[in-house]
């Protein structure tokens, strides 16, 4: 995270995101594979960690081994194999959806996941309850919890989409772009950016 001064002066908030290049490995058609897709690569990986059909794979595009690869289907952008996609893609100003895994908290408490208040008051008979999740279910009827009934788990590391980002900032010369809002995931991870 960091902030930038934009030029009517208000201070904004926003998350570095390196966004390539990517290098368009495989391009699919409706005549060949029945879609239209582009599958990108992004990362570098060590030739020994990767396997000779990914080496393969990737020298079909001239290009060294990648850590991760992506297919996205319906891509508007007009590349051939070997191409990278860089940052200039994006411009200033407009709305971006990413896509990432959230941090993971582990597991958490009913007060803590979703956000219960608790007993509150620790007197009447209180002891040690005040983070308990209460009843969670009738004993004669339903005899039974409910499906979908909020208590203690795991939470975070979740597939998640934050719409309506806005692109504050674009560094072509080191692909770098700002933007302002949530960024899912913590620091280093991979994300997804679709315009």
């Amino acid at each position: 995270m960091t902030s930038i001064f934009e030029p009517n002066g208000k201070q904004t908030a926003c998350t570095i995101i390196e966004a390539g290049p990517c290098v368009v490995t495989q391009k699919k058609t409706v005549d060949t594979d029945g879609y239209d897709s582009l599958q990108i690569a992004f990362g570098e990986a060590k030739a020994k960690n990767t396997p000779n059909a990914q080496i393969n794979h990737f020298a079909k595009a001239n290009t060294t081994p990648k850590s991760v690869v992506k297919e996205i289907r319906n891509c508007s952008i007009d590349k051939n194999v070997g191409e990278s996609i860089t940052c200039e893609i994006f411009t200033e100003g407009e709305k971006v959806s990413v896509v990432g895994t959230t941090k993971g908290k582990g597991f958490q408490g009913v007060v803590r996941r979703h956000g219960f208040s608790g007993v509150g008051e620790a007197t009447h008979g209180q002891h040690d309850r005040q983070r308990a999740p209460g009843s969670v279910g009738g004993s004669s009827y339903p005899s039974r919890v409910f499906k979908g009934m909020r208590m203690a788990g795991r939470m975070g590391n979740d597939r998640v989409k934050i719409k309506a980002l806005r692109v504050v900032k674009v560094f072509p010369d080191k692909n770098y772009i700002l933007i302002s809002g949530s960024v899912p995931g913590h620091n280093g991870s991979i994300v997804l950016i679709q315009n």
